[in-house]
């Protein structure tokens, strides 16, 4: 069987995959870089020295499911954005290491920025959007992004238009330093999810959004004062629903605009439960993909995904309306 490599090596997961050509993942392995008790995160120079100590054991992982496997091509997140100036340095261990095998295994070599990955792999894991023209939600810690997306058909490339972003906090960051503050590890998101699901009471924080901009630093400095007069339950569902209200206003200003009514949402923050349920409520007319949970959060599915593609696999799936997995 032929198989496609995916590898990302983002701000805080080492991640590869290996997905067949018929559409099935044969193997997915992460490692989440480790931060220090206490910390809200790590410098690029401690990330990527993270990533290539993670890098030989994850490869080690993926030689089992290889087996017998003719192996086609691989796909690797080379930068944040799909924009010329976008560069960061985690992600120079992936690359390389794409651009290495490449060569000695004489194959290609698929580049594509991190949030291309993560909308392909909410599309593969989605089935959707079917359209070539819809909107996209990227919520990480490292971005929190409103864009319209436009896929060819033919080439696979996405082409996409920013609409509007955070003016200062992003909706990942939110979460940690809230979470930090009440002592959950970092990244947060987790712990405070389960926390949240603790408390069914409703908390009323400011949201704010103009002309395509949000903002998420009031919200923290409006919990942060209450938390001495709440429960941590309490606020930590007050969170989730603060991004989600926001979030919900930012959609409805993009409609206005005359955006397509589709919504592709991704990013680790995207993975929350009580997000995704406070946007169903809030967007009943529109229909609404969320990337898996698994594949929410940092993978290497998507660049996988994209590799199949650009080697002219599996492209026929997702051509009318979603993914072909």
């Amino acid at each position: 069987m032929k198989v496609f490599f995916g590898i990302d090596t983002s701000s805080y997961t080492t991640s590869m995959c290996l997905l067949g050509e018929d559409g099935n993942i044969k193997a997915d392995e992460r490692k989440i870089l480790q931060v220090a008790s206490g910390s809200r995160g790590l410098r690029q120079s401690e990330a990527l020295f993270q990533h290539i100590q993670n890098i030989p054991s994850i490869t080690s992982k993926l030689t089992l499911p290889l087996e017998g496997h003719e192996l086609v091509s691989i796909g690797v997140s080379e930068k944040p954005r799909p924009q010329e100036d976008s560069y960061m340095p985690v992600f120079l261990p992936g690359s390389c290491l794409a651009e290495a095998l490449g060569h000695l295994l004489a194959i290609p070599c698929h580049k594509l920025s991190h949030q291309e990955s993560h909308i392909w792999s909410g599309i593969a894991s989605a089935k959707g959007p079917g359209a070539p023209d819809f909107l996209a939600i990227h919520l990480s810690g490292g971005t929190t992004e409103l864009t319209a997306v436009r896929r060819d058909l033919i080439t696979n490339r996405l082409e996409i238009e920013l609409l509007g972003g955070t003016l200062d906090l992003h909706a990942g960051q939110f979460v940690d330093r809230l979470g930090v503050k009440m002592g959950l590890p970092f990244p947060a998101g987790p712990s405070l999810e389960k926390l949240a699901h603790l408390s069914t009471e409703s908390l009323p924080v400011p949201t704010f959004h103009r002309d395509g901009m949000v903002s998420f630093s009031g919200p923290l400095t409006a919990l942060e004062k209450m938390m001495a007069n709440v429960r941590p339950e309490v606020a930590a569902r007050a969170c989730f629903t603060s991004i989600a209200r926001t979030l919900v206003k930012w959609i409805r200003w993009a409609e206005k605009k005359g955006a397509s009514r589709e919504l592709l949402v991704v990013g680790g923050v995207a993975a929350n439960q009580i997000i995704r349920q406070a946007l169903r409520q809030g967007l009943p007319n529109w229909k609404l993909y969320f990337a898996a949970p698994v594949y929410s959060v940092d993978n290497a599915y998507g660049a996988a995904f994209f590799s199949a593609l650009a080697s002219g696999f599996l492209s026929q799936g997702i051509s009318q309306g979603g993914g072909s997995l």
